[in-house]
């Protein structure tokens, strides 16, 4: 436990876990507000709105880039240079230190971002959905039973893949390309959904099927995947990976 907690401290300490907080609560939120405001305007006018089954998800799959910060940024300090004052070391080095076993500060890093992660999934979908609510009023979509296994998919879609992106960063040591090529991926051009068009296999790579967790409408679709199918494909993807990186992590120079 004291591993864990230790762990936890670490990553309450950093700067740019408190940017990805803000980011993964304010983001879907603002970008919920938006869209619910516009559908709002539109039935104040008498135009007759239906509201999507996925308002609010569609907006939480572009938030989860808090929870990539979160993972880059949680292993990434490890392996930034201190100061020459601080005698140009590195938070690895003290890590190893306190924890010899590379395998124990390992499982306790990855157990801290899978819980920071998601606390910010919880916090931010509780956040999200109020704020549909809220603007949309009675036009609202009605809850279900559907909607708690789909916000369950959120937080799972989440924090698996902060800790896709903790074993990137662990397997390249630095923070600045897996960084980049995630949040982009999610937020700009979805190089994995232009590839489904390419090829239905696409559909199977981790983003794409952890999202069908909680989307139920993912448009140009070129394949059928449940829910529960896109869970395990992507918990596949995620045991892969962390195993390849603690393989590496544990044979390889600090």
């Amino acid at each position: 436990m004291k591993p864990l907690a230790a762990e936890a401290s670490k990553l309450a300490s950093l700067p740019a876990v408190w940017i990805a907080t803000a980011a993964g609560v304010l983001v879907p939120g603002v970008v919920a507000a938006i869209t619910a405001s516009s559908a709002r305007g539109a039935i104040d006018r008498g135009v007759t709105v239906i509201a999507a089954i996925d308002t609010g998800y569609q907006e939480l799959a572009f938030g989860v880039v808090g929870a990539i910060v979160l993972g880059v940024a949680g292993v990434g300090s490890e392996y930034v240079t201190e100061s020459a004052e601080s005698g140009d070391g590195r938070q690895i080095t003290t890590s190893l230190t306190a924890v010899p076993s590379r395998l124990r500060f390992l499982l306790a890093k990855m157990s801290a971002i899978a819980i920071g992660a998601a606390m910010l999934a919880i916090i931010a979908a509780g956040g999200t959905m109020g704020v549909v609510r809220v603007v949309l009023g009675e036009h609202a979509p009605a809850w279900g039973a559907d909607d708690v296994p789909r916000l369950a998919g959120v937080v799972c879609y989440w924090t698996y893949t902060a800790l896709l992106a903790a074993g990137i960063t662990v397997l390249t040591r630095h923070g600045v390309v897996p960084l980049t090529v995630l949040v982009a991926n999610t937020s700009v051009v979805s190089v994995t959904y232009l590839l489904t068009k390419i090829t239905p296999l696409a559909n199977y790579l981790p983003d794409m099927a952890g999202i069908r967790m909680f989307i139920r409408d993912l448009a140009g679709s070129t394949a059928e995947i449940s829910p529960l199918t896109g869970g395990l494909v992507m918990t596949a993807w995620v045991t892969a990976l962390l195993v390849i990186a603690a393989i590496s992590f544990a044979w390889r120079d600090a």
